[in-house]
């Protein structure tokens, strides 16, 4: 009875491996014999004389010993050699020296060859689905796939494929006003493919830059086609973000073809990205033109560009600073993004001020701490109209300083030159 109960259970292992996703027939077929041979050879030392034959298609398997006839009395070895006598009995025709092969019944091996069975074909099994995982989305890293949220925790989302591969989303992969429930569908680009170990990790991705590309690819034909190419994106995810476009094709517009009409191609990206704004500037190698397209709203009245710091000073109309700047400093972050240069902004004063009645901050120590002033020297700023000049927000940021330490300096050298 035992027996019987074993020997379903193995027929159960068979069923259950069978089924197994992503994995082809042939190799199938290959890890269950490997799996057979694994076992027969920590039991005997060799499975050399076995013949493994495993039917797939029926859901069963046969396993043969073959064995040497020896007279009798001289059998040394019970799984290489048979006597003459026990041979017979089998068929009456076998001789001495000839070759007996007779199916054996696997689970008469016990219960504990049964159970190695089971472990090994878990471990193969598992390692076989673990490389067809990496195999099928190595090649897929920036490219966007679509997914079914399958649990929700603090620190990331896990999701499911349509084969029900299992696909990481981390929140810090996610654009700050993502929320999804179980089962509700979200798009996102591979990021990139862990394998540690041999433990695949597929890692998603809504921030990247390269999500927005293949949103762009997929809803402007120009792009997909090659007439428009994206020559860089930057973003600030949820939130905004600027593309430098470019067409070889003097009859495009390549900003006009990627906005659409009235916004109507990148309608469905912004909503897509939570409602993040999209400003599509054409490209250009003239460095001080770039970075003049990349503050726009503003309007750049001049440009002093340090190629070796990649560092450059913005000098515009009073009205214009807050343009270039942004809300919470959104667009000149973006700039600087794109640019991959550092850009400084300035208030350009009339001339009747006069550069003759500008001050150095060291002159006023006693007034402002000392500390202060060697914040403000270290972002460049030397004189009292360099600071006045400068946006707060620069001042605050740039300069490492709270907002109140930087109003109380900007009180003081304003109440000097009110003085004069």
């Amino acid at each position: 009875m035992a027996k019987k109960a074993e020997t379903i259970n193995l027929i159960d292992t068979f069923a259950e491996f069978k089924e197994t996703k992503n994995i082809d027939r042939a190799t199938l077929v290959s890890v269950l014999e490997e799996s057979f041979r694994s076992v027969i050879a920590k039991m005997f030392g060799s499975d050399d004389n076995y013949d493994v034959i495993v039917n797939p298609d029926k859901g069963d398997f046969e396993i043969y010993r073959n064995r040497t006839v020896v007279p009798d009395g001289e059998v040394k070895n019970e799984n290489r050699e048979i006597s003459l006598t026990d041979a017979r009995e089998i068929d009456s025709d076998y001789e001495v020296d000839e070759e007996v092969s007779e199916n054996v019944d696997f689970a008469s091996f016990g219960r504990r060859a049964i159970l190695t069975l089971r472990q090994t074909l878990a471990s193969k099994i598992l390692e076989l689905e673990h490389d067809s995982l990496y195999n099928k989305y190595k090649d897929r890293v920036g490219e966007i796939v679509s997914a079914e949220v399958y649990q929700v925790w603090k620190k990331e989302m896990l999701l499911v494929d349509d084969e029900g591969n299992e696909l990481i989303l981390p929140k810090t992969e996610q654009i700050p006003s993502d929320f999804y429930r179980k089962g509700e569908a979200a798009r996102a680009v591979v990021a990139r493919v862990d394998n540690t170990n041999n433990n695949p990790k597929i890692i998603l991705s809504r921030t990247s830059p390269v999500y927005l590309q293949r949103l762009l690819e997929a809803e402007v034909p120009e792009i997909h086609d090659g007439l428009i190419t994206i020559r860089k994106i930057a973003r600030i995810p949820g939130e905004r973000a600027k593309i430098a476009v470019e067409s070889y094709d003097d009859r495009i517009d390549p900003v006009g073809a990627c906005v659409g009409v009235k916004g109507s191609r990148v309608h469905g990206i912004v909503r897509e990205l939570r409602g993040e704004n999209i400003d599509v500037i054409p490209f250009t190698q003239n460095i001080s033109l770039f970075i003049t397209r990349a503050l726009s709203p503003a309007t750049v009245n001049s440009i002093h560009i340090n190629e070796e710091e990649r560092k450059a000073e913005v000098y515009l109309n009073p009205d214009q600073v807050s343009l270039a700047i942004g809300k919470s400093g959104l667009n000149i972050k973006l700039a600087s993004m794109l640019t991959e240069y550092t850009i400084d902004v300035y208030r350009e004063i009339d001339n009747e001020e006069g550069e003759d009645d500008d001050i150095y901050l060291d002159e006023f120590v006693g007034d402002i701490d000392a500390w202060v002033i060697e914040s403000l020297k270290a972002i460049g700023m030397e004189t009292a109209k360099d600071v006045m000049k400068a946006p707060r927000e620069m001042l605050i940021s740039r300069g490492d300083l709270e907002e109140e330490t930087v109003d109380e300096v900007l009180r003081i050298l304003k109440e000097e030159f009110e003085e004069e």
